[in-house]
C-alpha cells in the first residue's frame, strides 16, 4: 500500500490547509524582514559619516557586537532607526548620543585626544 502526501488531480486542499499554507508565508515573509532589518550593517560593512577635519567618521556595528552590544541597544533608544541630523562631538562629550556609551566607564571617553582615530579615519 502507497500512500501519497500530494493530492493527486483537482483540487483537494481543504480551507484549513489553505489556512496553514497563508500563515506559513506570512511568517517566512515576517522571517525576512527581521532578518534584514537586523543586519542593516551587514559583516564587513561600515557606516561613514562626515567628520570635518578630523576625518569621517567610521561605525563599524560588528565591532559593536563583538563586544556584546546589541543593535537595540542604541536603536531606538538612543538613535531612531531612520538618519537624522548630523552628531556633534560637544553632544557626545555631554553624554548624548555615541557619548551614551563612551564616557570613559562603559566605553573608551569621547573627548579623550588619544582616542580620536578609533572613530575618525582620515
Amino acid at each position: 500500500m502507497k500512500i501519497s502526501l500530494i493530492p493527486v488531480g483537482g483540487n483537494t486542499t481543504k480551507g484549513g490547509e489553505k489556512m496553514r499554507f497563508g500563515v506559513i508565508i506570512f511568517s517566512l515573509l515576517i522571517l525576512v524582514a527581521f532578518t534584514v532589518n537586523a543586519f542593516a550593517v551587514g559583516p564587513g560593512k561600515t557606516l561613514e559619516f562626515a567628520g570635518g577635519s578630523a576625518g569621517k567618521v567610521v561605525f563599524d556595528g560588528k565591532s559593536h557586537a563583538d563586544k556584546g552590544a546589541k543593535c537595540t541597544d542604541c536603536h531606538t533608544k538612543i538613535y531612531p532607526m531612520k538618519k537624522g541630523p548630523g552628531l556633534t562631538m560637544a553632544e557626545m562629550n555631554a553624554g548624548k548620543s555615541c557619548g551614551t556609551c563612551h564616557n570613559g566607564e562603559k566605553a573608551f571617553k569621547t573627548n579623550d585626544q588619544a582616542n580620536c582615530n578609533k572613530c575618525h579615519k582620515k
